[in-house]
Parts: structure tokens; sequence; C-alpha cells
């Protein structure tokens, strides 16, 4: 027993969600004090609760996020207004964290050949104006002769990763949201401290959210011991601020420029199933080896000059020095949650939106916005073939239980929904008609196309697409289609009860 407390006060997790809680107590309570004590307090704290609910109204903001804080500010209108005008999306907050922001444009000129933007167009038009969407608001372009590797599961992808990183003679760069210790990340770190023994310049991030139960908490000046150039992403304070929800999702690897991993695959025994927590942990990965390969450690350096404010000013040596023969094109690109543009989920409605015949979607969350709502339901009304894989052994009850709620209104609307019964599926692609697919880190969900830092590789033409095709109607082939009876035998309690919380989904 003594044990057991003595880990639990020793886990950040809960010593940080302890001392968050005693923050908003306290704020609560001294609000209410001074309001009951002086009743002109209590009259501006709702006058300014109903000012900020009617500015919310007429704000150009996405709906999904300004309903839930419509909703706590009429219910709590002492405390409502002051809590949105300090942690919400207000222009004070939102500047504060805009100003960190300084990203060069790219420079690209060093990448042994040009991009191919304009080959793409002419191979397959249908996908320009998502590829020049992609391009003008990341910076992030099109590129050819780039050989692909798709991974079905983790464990093939982390050989391949062992593989690139011994192969490594100049550099290495790893940005992941999850490091944990075990035996993938010990054979990662193994290979890591020899490289830099051999001379080779390596750098890792991490972001200190996503490993609070999985780090201690001065990792990175142990990893900094080693030789190894490491940072924390976002270093979590447990005070009350809206940095926590700005976490850094991305899952990136890049060898000597040439070779670049990317998926949902983070660096923990589960995601290669070493160690078993939700059955079958079902994810992918993509390999990219050539030019491709440029806006990957581009996406790298810029969030490291970001984090740690550094520069680096020959970007020259980190670019791509090989061409490699592929048989389609690849556009690496990032979504950012400091500015108004929502990359991600854009790329998602626009592959949707251009679909003709199918259109397959794995996710381990889905969490959706009324825009992505119509996209879905419009498609499959009009007679495409929409299909979306889910887990059939939640990792996250309750946002399993949202995650459900929203299986009626597409299943009416003629979306076939799936649950992969031997575990939990952790792969966050899409795919339409064996010519585009996306393999990346964004959820179907409000957290990953509006508040975290993600990325992905949009594939055009070539055989991968297939591979990744024949995969995904291989899982299909292990789920459970749900169906009219699997939503009769949905109690109605439960029913409501998902109701509400998904109306509070984009705060999950």
């Amino acid at each position: 027993m003594l044990k057991k407390l003595q880990k639990l006060i020793a886990d950040r997790r809960f010593v940080g969600g302890v001392l968050l809680a005693l923050q908003a107590a306290a704020v609560i309570c001294v609000i209410a004090f001074v309001s009951l004590s002086w009743m002109w307090v209590y009259r501006m704290c709702t006058i300014l609760s109903a000012i900020i609910v009617i500015w919310l109204i007429r704000k150009y903001d996405n709906p999904a996020y300004k309903i839930p804080w419509i909703v706590l500010i009429l219910l709590f209108p002492i405390f409502g207004g002051l809590f949105y005008l300090f942690w919400g999306n207000t222009p004070f907050n939102r500047n504060r964290a805009r100003h960190r922001q300084r990203l060069r444009h790219p420079d690209f000129s060093a990448v042994p050949e040009p991009p191919a933007s304009e080959e793409m167009a002419a191979a397959l038009q249908r996908y320009t104006r998502g590829a020049r969407y992609i391009q003008n608001e990341s910076a992030m372009p099109v590129w050819g002769d780039t050989a692909t590797t798709y991974y079905p599961v983790g464990e093939k992808q982390f050989a391949a990763m062992c593989e690139a990183l011994e192969s490594a003679q100049h550099f290495i760069f790893m940005e992941y949201f999850i490091i944990e210790p075990g035996k993938m990340w010990d054979t990662l770190l193994d290979i890591l401290v020899r490289k830099v023994r051999e001379g080779c310049e390596v750098r890792v991030m991490y972001d200190d959210a996503g490993c609070l139960g999985t780090l201690p908490h001065s990792y990175d000046k142990y990893l900094c011991s080693l030789g190894i150039h490491a940072v924390r992403f976002n270093r979590f304070i447990p005070t009350l601020n809206t940095y926590l929800n700005n976490r850094d999702h991305r899952k990136i690897c890049v060898v000597d420029g040439n070779i670049g991993f990317m998926g949902g695959i983070n660096l923990a025994d589960e995601y290669i199933n070493e160690r078993i927590r939700f059955g079958h942990w079902k994810d992918t990965g993509v390999r990219l080896m050539g030019p491709g390969v440029a806006n990957m450690t581009e996406m790298f350096l810029q969030m490291w000059e970001y984090t740690t404010k550094d520069r680096f000013f020959d970007r020259d040596r980190y670019m791509p020095t090989v061409v490699r023969s592929g048989d389609g094109y690849v556009q690496p690109f990032y979504d950012s949650p400091l500015d108004d543009r929502n990359v991600g989920e854009t790329v998602f409605m626009h592959i949707i939106n251009r679909a003709q015949r199918y259109v397959y979607i794995t996710t381990p969350y889905l969490i959706l916005d009324n825009e992505m709502i119509t996209a879905l339901t419009v498609a499959a009304q009009s007679g495409i073939d929409v299909r979306i894989i889910t887990p059939g052994i939640p990792d996250k009850k309750l946002v399993y239980r949202v995650t459900r709620s929203y299986y009626q209104q597409l299943h009416r609307a003629g979306v076939k929904i799936y649950e992969y019964r031997p575990g939990f599926l952790h792969a966050k692609m899409i795919l339409s008609d064996d010519d585009v697919a996306v393999v990346g880190t964004m959820n179907m969900d409000f957290r990953s196309f509006f508040l975290h830092f993600e990325c992905g590789t949009v594939l055009y033409g070539g055989e991968t697409i297939s591979e990744i095709r024949d995969d995904v109607l291989d899982t299909m082939g292990l789920s459970r289609q749900i169906d009219d009876e699997w939503f009769r035998s949905v109690p109605w309690l439960a029913s409501i009860a998902a109701s509400i919380l998904r109306l509070f989904a984009p705060m999950l």
C-alpha cells in the first residue's frame, strides 16, 4: 500500500492534476467570496459573462469550440466569463502564443532536384488544388523521385528504423509525442549513443506533457549527458494556462536528410506489441527515401528553432543528397495550432470532397465538427463508399463513448463504421480512389485538427497506395461492422450520457 502511494505521489500526472485542481478551486472560491461580499462585483461578473457570450456568438470561430464555452458561461455566469477571458480563445491569449512563432520560409535550393508540383499536376490534376493549398499554407512542396515504403504494423517500422539509424553518417533527428523506456526505446537509444561516439549529430525532441507518465522530469538533461542534443517541447508547468493544449503530437525521424519516417507510431513498447495493453496494437507508418525527406527535415528544424530559439543558418547540409526512383509523388506537411489555418482538416475534407469511388479512414478517435460531418455524410449520400475504422478496445473509455456517439448520424447517412476487434487501432490514415492517401499523426478529432502540432505525408499515385488499401481492407476483415442491431443494443441512458459528453467533446 505504501509503495503504491509513493508511486502515485511520484507520478507527475497525479501531482500536476492535483495542483491544477487546487488552482481552479482557489480561483472559484476567491471569485465566489468577492461576489457574495460585494454585490457590484457579482453584477459586473454577470454582465461580463453576457458580453462574452454575445461576442462568442458573433465571433468567427468553429461552433464546436464556441458552444461548450457558451453553455459553461450560461450555467456559471459568475465564473464562466472570467475563465474564458483568461484561458479561452481570446485575442490576448492568441497573440501571446503567436508572437513566439517565427517560422522562416524554407529554402530547398540545395535539394538535388526541384519540387515536382507541375509534374504532379499533369499526372493527377484532380488533386492539384489540394497540393497547392498545402504548399501555400505550410510552404511544403510536392516531390517526385522519392521511394516510399508502407508499414502496416509498428514492429516492421521499428526494424526499418533500427537499420536506418545504424546507417547514419552525419545526423539523426527524432521528434516524438511519447518516449518510454523499454525494448523499443532502449534499443534505439543504444544506437543513438553509439552514433554520437562515431561523430554523428543527434537531436531528440519530445513532448513533455505526452511523456508525463513515461519519463522523469529531467530526462532531457540525461540525454544531453550522453552527447545527444535533447529538448522538451512545451515543458509541463502545472498552472492554469492555454499552452497545455498545444502539444507536439508529431512523430518524425530523419536520417542524413535522405531517409524519413512518419506515422502514428510513438517510441514505446505497446506500439510494437512488445507490451500488451489493449489487445493487439494496430498502427501504421511510412518511410520516404529521396528529395521528399526535405519537407520532414525542414519541419524538424523549424520546430527546434521555435522551441529552443536556436537558429540553423547552414540548413543546406541537412538537405537530401540522393535521388531514388518512385512511381508517385509525396508531400509531407505540418499543421500548427498557432494560426487560423486548419491545414490537416482541410486536407482531409479536400480528399473527401474529390472522391469519385471510395474514401477509407482509420482513426483511434472520432470527434467531429459540423464541417467534417457534413463532408462525410454528403459524400456517402452521393454514392461514395465511405468507411471508417475505429478501435474495438479503447485506451480512453470516456473519449470512446464520445466516439461512438457519432456512429448513428453517420450510419444513417450511409457511412459504414467498423470496430477493430483484435484490439486498439491507433493508425491515422485516409485514402481514396487508389490514387491519394495520407499517413500521419492526425486523429479525426478536435484536438488534432485545432489544438496540436501535427504532421502527415500525402501520397499521390504509386503502388504504395495500393498496399495501404489492401491493408485497410484486411483490417476491415478483422473488424465488426456497426449495424442496426448494434444500435438497438445500446442502453438509452448510455446514449443520453454520450450525447452530453459530445457537447463538451472539444475540451476532451
